[in-house]
């Protein structure tokens, strides 16, 4: 309840409008009020029971007793001293939110944000906002430029002012760098911020000096592309990446004392198969150099390669370590090699609260050697992390496919480092045999060398483990992925069309995006029945059995970016003595996991994802739809990765013209790095 004080006015736009001038917050006034508004969950601690035993024993004094004298609190059952304390502090806590909430909501910032500023910056968030609103974009995640400046112009703060200048050249370099960029040319910088502010050019050379100055970020002399501008975190990773690299691959490793060629003799004997010419070089090159990148499709034998270098590491008494950047990827590690793999950010022990990682320079791992699968996906922050951990007589081993999509964050780790010539590289290119009576991976195969896909591999009347059905309308392809998840594929071929089958697009918009596609699928496969719980965020409802998505790596929950399981519970207030808004969601690795309410937003719903979001994954099904409406997106390198995400099953959707398209473009905008470079340059030294 609020008493507000203002005026009336007539707005052009929205007609009769109340002028807000201040405000004072008023309590509940009857002894149903007060229980209605503690039973709402506004403050933690307090359900629906607890707020009816506090207004049978205090009434109307309810309210005044919590603020002034919560030691009374202890006079009713199950309370005691800690409790009254916590419930004390929080009834404090939430009075100096609501003047928060309603400064900020009278700026139109969504409540989600709301709640998150004030948890940031506590009782002092007024301030900070009015003082300078675009600290928003930095503090707060999920909160942009756009965002941050709609409500500095509310604020009154002119369209030139330094400090939206500068938060301005801030965004524009930041999302570079979340496009892949470590860097860029000043030029492109200020040409894009310039259009972004809608000032001239000419205003951003002095704010871009004063962000030198302060150095948020660094600008250097990168070769023919000039003056570049980097964010300092970004050059600092880079650089620190490249020396620490180069210093490895200097100091001379640990022997490995024993006769290699019986060692790989063994090796075949014990995992009874013949290594191929390519694959004895591949372990060769590991037991030789500091660092090894061995690359290659599907089909190829890495996973063979990864186990015979373990297992023959393991008899020289080498200690080895064996991760992946994705926690799925690494429960597939450890299955293939039958030896426990872990996450890069577990091996590295990332510490939530600071940020940073326990091992370092001062505390490096013990491990001889390091290896990494699916090293396609680690970008330059994760990479420097991971050589600066490296002991000097360490081995660093990466294997992954380099024709797949880059890493979502900023760098080309895996191209760089071939390219600046630091480690030995094995390409793998022959098919086993095996291998290759998978249209999958055959397929896959003629996409990387710029041929199209067989599309009539479904018209043949023997069942294969690839089809394609022709549909380009995006409408009718929507409703036969529909019937096909739902009914056909499940009839067929026996798998679960929520845990088993995976769709996966190239956009998040339009009719056949992520977006149109899980309102869609989950309407199909989990439409709202009489009785059924649900939680909603936004314009989604989560219910008991649907698909969900972790998309925010959060630590203390050990659950990350790309985590897929499905919600197995639905809490609400009321439910249950002093119940919250709980979600329980049980991943696909076992795992459970519980959200609060105002933590949804790091769950999104995932009948359908997109093909960046796939990465590192893989699935026993996917159907992949790729029609004309794609064009934006249709890229070679984007086909391939969608495609080697299916195990036993992939669906192509879509129609010739679009396939035929993605795979003539091989024209990859490339990232602006300068990783290569840096490395030959401290070789060099």
């Amino acid at each position: 309840m609020l008493r507000l004080n203002g005026e009336w006015v007539n707005d052009s736009k929205y007609g009769k409008q109340f002028k807000l001038t201040s405000y004072q917050t008023k309590s509940p006034e009857t002894r149903k009020g007060i229980e209605r508004f503690l039973a709402s969950g506004f403050i933690p601690g307090i359900g629906a029971e607890l707020a009816k035993r506090l207004v049978a024993r205090f009434g109307l004094d309810t309210l005044e007793v919590m603020g002034r004298h919560p030691e009374k609190l202890q006079q009713v059952d199950g309370i005691g001293p800690s409790r009254a304390r916590s419930i004390a502090a929080a009834w404090v806590e939430q009075k100096e939110l609501q003047d928060v909430m309603v400064f900020l909501r009278g700026h139109d910032v969504p409540a989600a944000f709301a709640v998150r500023i004030y948890q940031r910056y506590g009782a002092e968030a007024i301030g900070i906002v009015r003082q300078n609103p675009y600290r928003l974009a930095l503090d707060i995640w999920g909160i942009g430029f756009k965002t941050a400046d709609r409500i500095a112009q509310s604020l009154g703060i002119a369209r030139t002012a330094p400090e939206r200048l500068e938060a301005g050249l801030v965004h524009v370099l930041g999302e570079l760098t979340e496009n892949g960029h470590v860097h860029v040319p000043q030029q492109e910088l200020l040409e894009q911020a310039a259009e972004l502010l809608g000032v001239d050019l000419d205003l951003l050379e002095e704010p871009l000096r004063r962000l030198v100055i302060g150095e948020l970020v660094v600008r250097e002399t990168l070769g023919d592309r000039g003056q570049c501008v980097s964010l300092t975190a970004m050059w600092e990773a880079e650089s620190e990446a490249a020396s620490a690299l180069a210093a490895l691959v200097k100091t001379p490793m640990k022997p490995l004392d024993i006769d290699l060629g019986k060692a790989l003799t063994w090796f075949e004997s014990q995992a009874d198969l013949t290594l191929a010419d390519q694959q004895r070089g591949a372990i060769e090159a590991a037991a030789r150099d500091k660092c090894v990148v061995i690359t290659g499709g599907p089909g190829v034998g890495k996973t063979t390669i990864v186990r015979g270098v373990v297992r023959i590491f393991d008899e020289a008494k080498k200690r080895v370590a064996l991760a992946a950047p994705t926690g799925r990827a690494a429960k597939r590690l450890s299955e293939s090699t039958k030896t426990g793999a872990v996450t890069l950010h577990r091996l590295l022990e990332y510490q939530p609260q600071s940020g940073g990682f326990g091992r370092n320079q001062e505390l490096p791992l013990d491990a001889d050697v390091v290896i990494v699968d699916e090293a396609s996906m680690i970008d330059i922050v994760l990479f420097n992390a991971l050589v600066m951990a490296l002991r000097p007589r360490a081995q660093l081993i990466l294997v992954g496919d380099i024709d797949q999509l880059p890493s979502v964050g900023p760098g080309s780790v895996l191209d760089d480092i071939i390219a600046s010539g630091a480690g030995a590289v094995v390409r793998l290119t022959e098919i086993f045999r095996q291998a290759a009576s998978s249209a999958i991976i055959v397929n896959a195969h003629r996409i990387n060398s710029g041929e199209s896909p067989d599309l009539e591999t479904n018209k043949s009347g023997v069942d294969s483990d690839f089809y394609f059905i022709n549909r380009d309308d995006p409408i009718a392809a929507r409703d036969t992925l529909l019937e096909l998840v739902a009914t056909r594929i499940p009839r067929k071929f026996g798998f679960d069309p929520v845990t088993e089958v995976q769709v996966l697009t190239p956009m998040h918009r339009g009719d056949l995006g992520t977006v149109a596609l899980n309102k869609a699928l989950q309407q199909e496969l989990n439409p709202k029945r009489d009785g059924m719980r649900e939680m909603r965020r936004g314009d989604r409802a989560f219910r008991v059995g649907d698909k969900v998505m972790q998309i925010k790596n959060d630590y203390d929950k050990d659950v990350f970016n790309g985590d897929i399981g499905v919600v197995t519970g639905v809490r609400t207030p009321g439910i249950g003595a002093d119940s919250a808004d709980l979600l329980h969601v049980k991943l696909l690795d076992g795992r459970e996991i519980t959200y609060e309410k105002n933590e949804l937003d790091r769950l999104i719903h995932a009948y359908a994802v997109s093909v960046h979001k796939s990465q590192g994954s893989e699935y026993p099904c996917i159907v992949l739809t790729l029609v004309s409406q794609h064009y934006m997106m249709l890229q070679r390198n984007l086909l391939y990765t969608a495609l080697t995400r299916g195990k036993q099953l992939v669906i192509l959707l879509g129609s010739k013209r679009a396939v035929n398209a993605a795979v003539r473009n091989n024209s990859n905008r490339g990232r602006y790095t300068w990783l290569a470079e840096r490395i030959r340059e401290h070789s060099e030294i």
